[in-house]
């Protein structure tokens, strides 16, 4: 029987919602193994003048505890 764990992570990119996805997955695979699935809990953004300036995403990351 697997047990699984699931941690909340906010990051950020200038580049898109799926980048900063990625980044979130990526930074928390440094210290968290078994990563198994991410869940896009709440997408936002900032805005300077009239351009999108920064995407910001807020994930659930689902891993296995051994």
């Amino acid at each position: 029987m697997a047990v699984l764990k699931v941690i909340e992570v906010l990051a950020n990119s200038n580049e898109s919602w799926e980048d900063a996805t990625r980044n979130a997955v990526k930074h928390a695979s440094k210290t968290v193994k078994n990563i198994k699935s991410v869940y896009v809990n709440e997408q936002s953004c900032t805005v300077n003048g009239d351009d999108v300036a920064e995407f910001r995403v807020n994930v659930k990351i689902t891993f296995e505890v051994s």
